[in-house]
């Protein structure tokens, strides 16, 4: 038996995976709405493979990537996110992801990277592959200085969390995400948190 555990706080999504892999009786689907409750199931049983959506209530989806893989070098992780845009496809293989597969994807192309991920291969979506590609494996120069860590600072940023908020959700000091949004915006070149905010939901970082 194949153990799997979904990651996707809206539950229509959770519903339709679960029905395209009924058929399969093989596979034993778990499911969790948030990343909390993922890293408390993640500690009480093994699984085989975690299908990941990033946007994620409270700890995002990159966040949890990073401590899951920490906690669990293991585990196979298959993202299955709303951002078609080739920046977070990067973030999250260089996070540790096996595979990046978007909400718009064919459901064969899902079922093609659940199978490809679990027998230790890599998986992409074509259009979102063939963009990385195009650009030679490289996101937008622009947000290439930002570390995963920054990264889901700002997503939190533009979904209107305070600093409090932030620190609160990633199980970290004040001080620690006030210094950090410091370094963010040197990085960026910008001096005001109404700026980043800007800059995140232009780049599609919510």
């Amino acid at each position: 038996m194949t153990d799997i555990l979904l990651v996707e706080d809206h539950a229509i999504v959770r519903s339709g995976i679960r029905k395209l892999l009924a058929d399969r009786p093989n596979l034993n689907l778990k499911e969790t709405a948030t990343g909390e409750a993922a890293r408390a199931t993640l500690r009480s049983q093994a699984f085989d493979l975690l299908i990941l959506d990033l946007n994620l209530p409270g700890l995002g989806g990159l966040e949890l990537l990073r401590r899951v893989l920490a906690a669990h070098a293991g585990l196979k992780v298959l993202v299955f996110s709303q951002h078609t845009e080739a920046v977070y496809a990067s973030r999250a293989m260089e996070a540790g992801a096996r595979g990046y597969i978007s909400k718009n994807a064919a459901p064969e192309e899902l079922l093609e990277a659940i199978d490809s991920v679990l027998k230790g291969g890599t998986a992409i979506e074509r259009d979102i592959a063939q963009e990385l590609g195009n650009r030679g494996g490289e996101e937008d120069a622009y947000l290439r200085p930002l570390t995963q860590r920054d990264m889901e600072i700002l997503r939190l940023l533009a979904d209107g969390k305070s600093l409090s908020q932030i620190a609160e959700a990633l199980g970290v000091a004040y001080k620690t995400v006030a210094n950090t949004l410091s370094r963010i915006k040197d990085k960026l070149g910008v001096s005001q948190t109404a700026d980043l905010i800007r800059i995140a939901i232009g780049q599609g970082i919510t």
